[in-house]
């Protein structure tokens, strides 16, 4: 017993330093982005407006929204350190997700401005000063592929929602500064003025479909669905394997923030058993399931007599009526 408590001690003080640690070095490298970045959009919106680019004020516009992505990935670590009161029993560590899925209305508003101030200049294409807006989207191009690098390398890109958000954010940039380059040299080349608009309107469409995938990722979480990286029914089947557990029905998953998922469920066990015994075996089931991404866990016991459905899945009635458990 006492060593079941201490391994999930263990485990759960491993798991809570490398998370601590991993947000310190995030926040240290979204500082450092969004000095960089909102230092050069305002040099982009200058540029934009004083070369009549689109396409390099479409692309200040995708860094405004990368300096808002990384501010409220901040305001988002600094809250998720405080601690839980009882009114928030979690935390504040929501609050990232909160601001992810803002960033993705952000994205979407952003793109849905470009493409209508690019449709204006399809039908009434401005004069450019395109040597200016050659020089300063080769400027953005080398600051974003030097950001996009160093996040790479210095930040869990991969695992944390946000960081990955504000890393999409810097991609998408690279390529707004790729559009405006091509753009600039096909108006020197060739005289091509709809070149801007057109590279305006595929930086809206990568800042669109970023917008997108962020509030996808944000509103599962939100809705409490179940993480994509757990599968319910072979997590039911990794439950009834370990031995003592008869049964297991009324079961959630869902996310906390990244990286901290939560599940609850009942397990049907021996009605002999005592509550220690009982204890024992939900301590190896917390065990088990650490394995499979879950950190904290609820229980609830119960014997062959219960009076529940056997479903896997709890359907919840609607109303006021509720089954109580």
């Amino acid at each position: 017993m006492q060593e079941h408590k201490q391994i999930h001690e263990h485990n759960h003080h491993s798991a809570h330093h490398h998370h601590l640690s991993a947000h310190s070095s995030d926040k240290q490298v979204l500082r450092i982005s969004l000095l960089v970045i909102g230092a050069y959009m305002v040099v982009e919106i200058i540029g934009g407006w004083l070369t009549n680019s689109l396409a390099l004020l479409s692309d200040a516009g995708h860094m405004f929204s990368d300096a808002l992505a990384l501010a409220l990935s901040l305001i988002a670590f600094h809250l998720s350190e405080r601690p839980v009161n009882q009114r928030q029993t979690f935390g504040y560590k929501r609050f990232e997700i909160i601001a992810a899925a803002v960033n993705g209305m952000a994205l979407m508003a952003i793109a849905v401005v470009i493409i209508y101030e690019a449709i204006g200049r399809f039908v009434n294409p401005p004069d450019i000063a395109t040597r200016g807006m050659l020089i300063i989207s080769i400027l953005g191009l080398l600051v974003n592929i030097a950001i996009a690098w160093y996040m790479y390398r210095s930040s869990e890109t991969e695992h944390n929602v946000n960081m990955r958000g504000a890393f999409l954010h810097v991609l998408g940039d690279l390529l707004g500064s790729v559009g405006a380059i091509v753009a600039a040299i096909l108006m020197m080349l060739f005289g091509w003025r709809w070149a801007d608009p057109l590279a305006s309107i595929v930086v809206a469409c990568l800042i669109a479909y970023s917008g997108i995938g962020i509030l996808k990722t944000t509103l599962r979480i939100l809705m409490e669905g179940t993480p994509d990286t757990i599968e319910l029914e072979h997590l039911g089947k990794v439950i009834l394997e370990i031995s003592g557990i008869k049964a297991v029905h009324d079961l959630h998953a869902w996310t906390i923030t990244s990286n901290m998922n939560a599940l609850s469920c009942h397990i049907v066990v021996d009605g002999a058993l005592t509550v220690t015994e009982a204890e024992k075996l939900v301590n190896k089931l917390a065990e088990v399931l650490l394995q499979h991404g879950i950190h904290h866990v609820t229980v609830q016991t119960e014997s062959i007599a219960h009076t529940h459905s056997n479903d896997l899945l709890c359907c919840m009635p609607s109303g006021a009526h509720r089954h109580a458990h």
